[in-house]
């Protein structure tokens, strides 16, 4: 899919080849350094290499249920969106999702146009039947965009993620039953 931004580039959202590796080893690094809002630091995201961004292709692509989505503006990817369907039978009408996009690219309405994509993908995934997804409390900009798209607060964990800085953060749970109209 094709958009323009607000500043005039052009947006492509697609998914991803394995020759996409190095790219996207190279925008997870910037994303995690970026970000105190990412699950993984940047020490941990230096230990990914090409075979297991290559890897992480592969398995997305080889289950129909998952999605992964790049954003790219001209070859660069400045922006991801993954969603996991459960994958044992309890839970296998679950799905989670994540989002990252790197700094410069904030406040453009990438964050959305990846949302979008994602909740049209959904109406052709009919078994998946709860989304969520995981967020820092103090993440104000995604909070917003996910309640924005009817996700709610389903459950709060107190101070369960500690910043290298030391500092505790809540980690809030989003959920949105997909029986309700899911294209907002």
């Amino acid at each position: 899919m094709h958009y323009f931004l607000a500043n005039g580039e052009e947006l492509i959202i697609r998914e991803p080849e394995t020759s996409d590796a190095a790219a996207l080893l190279a925008y997870f690094q910037q994303a995690v350094q970026d970000s105190e809002f990412l699950m993984t630091t940047p020490d941990e995201a230096r230990q990914h290499t090409l075979r297991s961004e290559q890897d992480l292709i592969r398995s997305f692509r080889a289950h129909p249920h998952n999605l992964y989505l790049l954003a790219l503006v001209g070859q660069q990817i400045v922006g991801t969106l993954s969603v996991t369907r459960g994958n044992r039978s309890k839970i296998e009408h679950t799905a989670e999702f994540g989002i990252a996009i790197i700094r410069p690219y904030w406040n453009m309405g990438i964050g959305r146009r990846l949302m979008t994509h994602m909740f049209r993908w959904l109406t052709t995934h009919p078994q998946i039947k709860l989304l969520y997804c995981k967020v820092m409390a103090n993440n104000e900009r995604a909070i917003h965009l996910y309640q924005s798209f009817g996700l709610v607060e389903e459950g709060r964990l107190s101070k369960f993620l500690r910043q290298p800085s030391g500092e505790y953060v809540d980690l809030i749970y989003f959920t949105k039953w997909l029986d309700e109209e899911i294209i907002p």
